[in-house]
C-alpha cells in the first residue's frame, strides 16, 4: 500500500518557468553552475547549487553555502518568481524528448513508506552526499527537487492521467535548451485527488529510479522534526517528501558508462591479452558501430581503437541477477581482477559517464589523455531494476541513467 498526498506546491509562474527551471543539482559541475548563473541570474541553480556563487576556496559543504541558498530562495519568493498554491494539488508532469513521452504524477510520498520498504531502493547512498542534502533541506525548510519514482503500470491510473490532460491545457508548457518539452497540469478537484490516493493505496510498492540521496535525506529530516515535535500528529509536511511517480512502461533507461585513468603497468597489447581469458575480443572499425547491441556485450576504447567484448558463458552467473549484470561482470573480471580497482565507489582511477554523452564523449575523454580506457555498456532494463529491488538487493554503483532528467525548479514542497 503506497501512500501519496497532494500538497500546496511552490512553483514558478507560466512566463518565468523556462527561465527559472534548471538541470538537477547533481549532473553539473561547479564551474558549469557558475557559468549558468552568470548567463541567467534567475536560474534555480542559485538555490540548489549556491556554491556556484561562492569562491572555490570555500567548500561546497560550508554553512555559508546553505545560508546563501536560503537567502536566494527567499529572494525568489519575495520577487514572486516563485508562488505558492492556495490549496492542495497534484500535478501531471509530461516530458517529451526525441519522440519519447512520459507522464508522471507530482505528489508527496511517505517517509514511513521509505523506511518500511514500501518505497524500494536499488543503490547504496554515500554519507557525504546524504549529509549535504539533509543540511540543504533542513536549512531551506523545503524539498527543492523531487525523487524520481516508478511503479508497475496501472491502467486505471493511466486513464485518469490521460483524462486530465485531455480536458484542459497545461498551465506550464515550454521546451528547455536541451530540447526536452515540459508540460504541467494541475489536479485540483477533490474527488479526483481522493481517487488517485485510493488507486495508489492499491499499488504494493514504489521504486526509486533516481534520487536515492534525496529520499534518504528527506527521511532523515522528517524523522528529526518528528522527534523534536512534542505535538506531532502525523499529517505535518515533514512526514512526506516531494516525488514524481512514472509508470514503469514509460521510462527510458540509457547506459551508464565508465572511464579509467590508467591500466597500471600494463601495455595495451598485454591488457588485451589478459581480457581474452574471459572475453571474446574483436576490433570495431568506427565509433558509429561501437554501441553495445545487446546485454552481455561491452564496448571498449583504448589507444584510438574500439573493441567489442563478449563475456564467455562460464563467467555469466545466470542464476544471480546481480552477478549477471554487465556492470558486475565488468567490475569483477576487468576492474578487480586485471586493474586492481576493488571499490568502484571510492577508487579515484575510475569515473562514471552518463550515456547521454554518447560514445563520442567517451572517445573524447580518452583522446584527451586524461583517461586511458573507456567502457560502454548496454542499458539495464526496468525489469532488472524492479527484480533487484524486489529481492532487497543492490545494483552496482551508477548502473542506470534515466533520460530525460526531471527539470528542477518547477515544483517545491515547503516543510
Amino acid at each position: 500500500m503506497a501512500i501519496i498526498a497532494p500538497f500546496k506546491a511552490i512553483h514558478p509562474t507560466k512566463d518565468n518557468a523556462p527561465i527559472i527551471s534548471s538541470q538537477p543539482y547533481d549532473v553539473i559541475s561547479r564551474d558549469e553552475v557558475r557559468e549558468e548563473i552568470m548567463n541567467n541570474p534567475d536560474s534555480f541553480l542559485k538555490i540548489t547549487r549556491s556554491d556556484g556563487e561562492i569562491s572555490d576556496s570555500i567548500s561546497p559543504y560550508d554553512q555559508s553555502v546553505y545560508q546563501k541558498a536560503k537567502e536566494n530562495l527567499k529572494m525568489f519568493i519575495d520577487k514572486k518568481l516563485l508562488v505558492q498554491e492556495p490549496e492542495d494539488v497534484f500535478y501531471i508532469y509530461c516530458q517529451i524528448s526525441n519522440g519519447h513521452v512520459q507522464n508522471g504524477l507530482v505528489c508527496c510520498t511517505s517517509i514511513d513508506d521509505y523506511v518500511n520498504d514500501i518505497i524500494k531502493k536499488h543503490e547504496k547512498t554515500r554519507e557525504e552526499k546524504e549529509v549535504d542534502r539533509t543540511t540543504h533541506m533542513d536549512v531551506l525548510n523545503a524539498h527543492l527537487e523531487p525523487v524520481f519514482l516508478t511503479y508497475k503500470t496501472n491502467t486505471e491510473i493511466d486513464k485518469m492521467v490521460e483524462k486530465e490532460q485531455r480536458e484542459s491545457p497545461p498551465f506550464i508548457n515550454f521546451t528547455s535548451n536541451d530540447q526536452v518539452t515540459h508540460k504541467l497540469w494541475k489536479i485540483k478537484d477533490k474527488q479526483n485527488l481522493s481517487k488517485l490516493v485510493e488507486l495508489f493505496a492499491n499499488i504494493d510498492y514504489l521504486y526509486i529510479a533516481d534520487g536515492h540521496h534525496r529520499a534518504a535525506s528527506s527521511a532523515k529530516v522528517g524523522f528529526l522534526r518528528r522527534n523534536n515535535n512534542k505535538e506531532h500528529q502525523g499529517d505535518e509536511d515533514y512526514n512526506y517528501f516531494l516525488s514524481v511517480l512514472f509508470p514503469a512502461n514509460q521510462l527510458n533507461i540509457i547506459a551508464y558508462n565508465r572511464v579509467v585513468k590508467d591500466i597500471g603497468d600494463l601495455e595495451a597489447s598485454s591488457f588485451l591479452e589478459k581480457l581474452r581469458k574471459n572475453f571474446q575480443v574483436k576490433e570495431i572499425l568506427t565509433t558509429e558501430n561501437a554501441d553495445p547491441k545487446s546485454k552481455h556485450s561491452l564496448s571498449m576504447y583504448i589507444e584510438g581503437k574500439w573493441y567489442n567484448l563478449i563475456p564467455n558463458d562460464n563467467i555469466i552467473d545466470k542464476e544471480d541477477i546481480i552477478k549477471s549484470l554487465d556492470a558486475s561482470i565488468l567490475q569483477t573480471f576487468i576492474f578487480n581482477d586485471i586493474l586492481g580497482i576493488s571499490n568502484p565507489r571510492t577508487d579515484k582511477r575510475l569515473d562514471f559517464v552518463g550515456g547521454i554523452h554518447g560514445l563520442k564523449g567517451l572517445k573524447k575523454r580518452v583522446d584527451s589523455n586524461k583517461m586511458k580506457v573507456a567502457f560502454a555498456l548496454y542499458p539495464v532494463t526496468i525489469e532488472d531494476l524492479i527484480e533487484v529491488a524486489d529481492k532487497g538487493l543492490l545494483m552496482p554503483p551508477k548502473s542506470t541513467w534515466f533520460e530525460p532528467k526531471l527539470r528542477s525548479g518547477l515544483f517545491l514542497h515547503a516543510l
